[in-house]
C-alpha cells in the first residue's frame, strides 16, 4: 500500500552537489522549506515531490537531466530496498525484489511481465493526479539500466522503452539507453532475456538476509497504517487490468474473507461497490486525459465485458461520454 507520499531519497544533497544545482535555489523554486533536506527522513506529498522536480529540472537547465543522475548513481547513494537489490542474483530477482518494497519509497508500482521479448517493467503512477515530470519519468527508465551496467559490470541495453511523457529533446536519453525511446500508451522497458537473468557480480545473499526483515517490517507497518479502503483501491489497481473486478478477486489478494472485507469497510462508512467505482472513474480519466488508447482497451483495462457496459456506467459517473471528456481534455492542452 501507499501512503500517497514519496520518501526522498537522504542521498539527495550528495546527488544536487554531483549535478551543480543548488539545493537553496531548488527548494526556493519549489516553494518547500529551506531546511528540508537536513530534516533526517523527509515524505512528500505528490504534488510537492512533482514540484520539487520540476524546480531540479528548471534549475538544472540540463534537457537530459534523466540521463545526468543516471550516471551520478553509485552504490553508496542507494537507499536500503534499492541497495538491497544489488545484492540479488540477477536483474529479474532485483525486479522483484523492488516491486515488492517499492511502495516504502512512494506510490509509484511497478508490474512485471515475462514474455518471450523478456523482462518488461512497466511503471504504474497514481491515477487520479496530474502526469509526472516528464525528467522524472524518464529517470525511472534510466535508473533500471544504471542498476544493471552497475551489478554486472557490462553495457545492459534495454531492447524497447516507451515514455508517454517522453522529454522534447530525448537524443541523449536514447544514446545512454542504446535504443530509442517511443511515446506510447504506457510506461515501460524492457530488457532481453540473456539481461534480465545476467549474474549481478554485486550479489550477496547474506548482505540480503541482513536487510530483508527490516524491509518486511517497514512495509507491514505501512500496510497496518493504510485504511482498509486504501489497500482495496491498490488491490484493485492490481486486478482491474487482469479482468479481477470481483470482490473475490480482491479478497484473494488481500487473503481476508469476503464477509471480513464487507464489515471492515462499512466500519469504515463505504463498501466495495462504492470503491470500485470511484477506482474505475478515476482510472477511466486518467487513461482518456493522459493517453492515445481507444475506448475499448480502457473499459478492459478497467475489467468490464464489453464497451457498452463501460458507457453505461461512464455516463453514470460523470453525465458524459468518454468521448466527450476526452475531446475536452484535448482542447485544454
Amino acid at each position: 500500500m501507499s501512503t500517497g507520499r514519496f520518501t526522498l531519497d537522504p542521498s539527495i544533497k550528495a546527488l544536487l552537489k554531483d549535478l551543480g544545482v543548488s539545493s537553496t535555489r531548488v527548494l526556493r523554486r519549489a516553494q518547500l522549506p529551506a531546511d528540508l533536506f537536513g530534516r533526517g527522513p523527509v515524505a512528500l506529498p505528490l504534488e510537492e515531490y512533482f514540484r520539487l522536480w520540476e524546480a531540479l529540472e528548471a534549475e538544472s537547465g540540463d534537457p537530459d537531466l534523466a540521463v545526468a543522475i543516471g550516471r551520478s548513481i553509485s552504490v553508496e547513494m542507494f537507499n536500503p530496498p534499492i541497495f538491497a537489490a544489488l545484492c540479488s542474483p540477477d536483474l529479474r530477482t532485483a525486479a522483484e525484489r523492488i516491486a515488492l518494497y517499492k511502495p516504502l519509497i512512494g506510490p509509484l508500482h511497478l508490474r512485471l511481465d515475462n514474455g518471450d521479448e523478456g523482462l518488461t517493467i512497466s511503471f504504474r503512477w497514481p491515477p487520479d493526479t496530474p502526469p509526472p515530470p516528464p525528467q522524472l519519468a524518464a529517470a525511472e527508465m534510466v535508473f533500471w539500466v544504471a542498476l544493471a551496467r552497475i551489478a554486472t559490470r557490462h553495457d545492459v541495453r534495454p531492447v524497447r522503452a516507451v515514455d508517454p511523457w517522453l522529454p522534447a529533446e530525448h537524443a541523449g536519453l536514447d544514446d545512454y539507453l542504446g535504443v530509442e525511446v517511443h511515446k506510447g500508451q504506457t510506461h515501460a522497458i524492457t530488457f532481453a532475456p540473456a539481461d534480465a537473468n545476467r549474474p549481478f557480480l554485486t550479489e550477496n545473499e547474506q548482505l540480503w538476509r541482513f536487510f530483508a526483515p527490516e524491509l518486511r517490517r517497514r512495509l507491514s507497518d505501512l500496510q497496518a497504517t493504510a485504511s482498509v479502503a486504501d489497500r482495496v483501491r491498490a488491490a484493485l489497481h492490481e486486478t482491474l487490468p487482469a479482468g479481477g473486478s470481483s470482490m473475490t478477486a480482491v479478497t484473494r489478494h488481500l487473503a481476508v474473507s469476503n464477509r471480513t472485507l464487507q464489515r471492515q469497510l462499512k466500519l469504515e462508512g463505504t463498501s466495495f461497490q462504492e470503491i470500485l467505482a470511484t477506482t474505475r472513474e478515476n482510472l477511466a480519466r486518467h487513461y482518456l486525459g493522459n493517453s492515445t488508447m481507444r475506448i475499448a482497451e480502457i473499459a478492459y483495462l478497467l475489467g468490464y465485458d464489453d464497451t457498452n457496459s463501460f458507457y453505461r456506467a461512464f455516463r453514470t459517473w460523470t453525465g458524459t461520454t468518454p468521448d466527450a471528456l476526452r475531446t475536452a481534455a484535448v482542447a485544454r492542452v
